[in-house]
């Protein structure tokens, strides 16, 4: 973790002073001011500023309570120093013990959703970095959050002591088993997926409380707001979307297994009825609608992107698990069809459908993409042949705009494996 150190204060030494050395003792004191306020500057302020702006708004999070919280967090100060550089991505990042720190856009969705109150008392099930926690912390009475890795509970539970959160309450344990003696809580928020809802959880929510939580398969959730009504939980809300497990006891009783020697994708011909209005199996979905199209290459539904502002989120994404050590070579495809798609500030923003290899700790290991794409055509085609690294245990697809303008739709995302080693067995 990254944990920044408090400023020293520089104080004048009046006992030292006279009237020969007034001259020089007040330059000192003008200089340490100078130096003062320097170190007091916050150099991601912008950042943060451009991701609400480019990022949370436009994703559709209305809150401002919410997004003065994210605009107050200092995200970088939860993350390894290795990683600072990453901290105002949108991104989930990896901080180790196999564990992610959640993007911004999902934190803002889940504490969103969640509906805080100052009067809330609340239980957090998966501390992770503490980021969740820390967003929540101005916005409600107490969090009290449980996170089941010890090692990154003590670094965790150190970092927000440090940093001066008076009203988070860590503790080490299955967060599968609830808190019972600080129950019952206003509400409860699952920053880790079970195949199901835990029951102690669902006793320890009070009646009427809410519960924001993401179910189901390993690699296919659905992020759930609950409401308590006459002891059961009855869901008010639903999106696709994607967390790590949860351990200890829900990953011992998970029925689903994931079979990553014969990875493949989910609903990539956007056939597939939406759920809420949202793309089954995908996630994120920044700027992304499902619309109609005849000359589509596949089926009737097509994805797509359009926006007329640099810089600006537009992604889809979907995760599944794949084995380097089983497959060699994947062979990636889809169809696009672009309208007057220009690029963004930099080459990266253009349209493209990349794969991004992660290791068992979520660590980048490869990226490779078709495209990207600019200027205006009619529906293509197009696949490639990409080596998998023999580290990769996961992998990653995203479509979007990636901050160009424009217009582009997509249809027919594929991969195959094309080239298999030994067998391995399914975890």
């Amino acid at each position: 973790m990254c944990i920044k150190p408090l400023l020293s204060s520089l104080h004048a030494r009046n006992s030292l002073l006279n009237l020969g050395v007034l001259s020089i003792g007040f330059c000192f004191l003008m200089t340490t001011s100078i130096i003062l306020h320097a170190q007091e500057e916050d150099p991601y302020e912008e950042q943060r500023r451009n991701l609400i702006e480019n990022v949370l708004k436009p994703g559709g999070i209305k809150s401002k309570a919410v997004l003065d919280a994210i605009e107050k967090t200092p995200r970088h100060d939860f993350l390894p120093e290795e990683l600072l550089d990453q901290a105002y991505l949108d991104a989930a990042l990896p901080i180790g013990e196999a564990q992610t720190i959640s993007s911004p856009y999902i934190v803002a969705v889940m504490t969103e959703v969640l509906q805080p109150k100052p009067t809330d008392k609340v239980l957090e099930i998966g501390t992770g970095s503490g980021y969740q926690a820390a967003v929540l912390s101005p916005l409600v009475k107490s969090v009290f959050t449980i996170e089941i890795v010890e090692e990154l509970g003590k670094s965790t539970t150190k970092l927000l002591k440090d940093l001066g959160y008076k009203n988070i309450y860590p503790k080490i344990g299955d967060g599968f088993q609830g808190w019972k003696e600080n129950a019952p809580f206003d509400k409860i928020i699952v920053t880790c997926s079970p195949d199901k809802v835990p029951t102690p959880l669902t006793e320890q929510l009070k009646e009427g409380g809410l519960m924001v939580i993401p179910v189901g398969p390993r690699y296919q959730q659905l992020l759930h707001v609950f409401r308590k009504k006459e002891g059961k939980l009855v869901s008010e809300y639903t999106r696709p979307t994607l967390f790590v497990p949860m351990t200890g006891t829900a990953e011992s009783q998970r029925a689903d297994k994931s079979d990553p020697a014969n990875p493949k994708i989910y609903n990539g011909d956007f056939e597939a009825k939406a759920i809420d209005k949202f793309i089954p199996f995908w996630y994120y979905e920044f700027g992304a609608k499902l619309v109609t199209d005849a000359k589509a290459l596949e089926g009737k539904q097509v994805v797509e992107f359009t926006s007329d502002k640099v810089g600006v989120a537009s992604i889809l994404l979907q995760c599944f698990p794949i084995d380097g050590r089983a497959v060699s070579e994947i062979r990636l495809s889809g169809a696009t069809m672009l309208s007057k798609v220009k690029q963004g500030d930099t080459i990266d923003n253009q349209p493209k459908i990349s794969i991004q290899f992660l290791d068992e700790n979520r660590n980048q290991v490869a990226l490779n993409w078709l495209g990207p794409y600019v200027g205006n055509r009619g529906w293509k085609k197009e696949s490639r042949k990409f080596a998998v690294p023999p580290s990769s245990r996961e992998a990653i697809i995203r479509i979007g705009l990636h901050g160009a303008t424009g217009t582009v739709r997509f249809d027919d995302i594929a991969i195959e494996a094309i080239g298999s080693k030994k067998q391995i067995k399914s975890n």
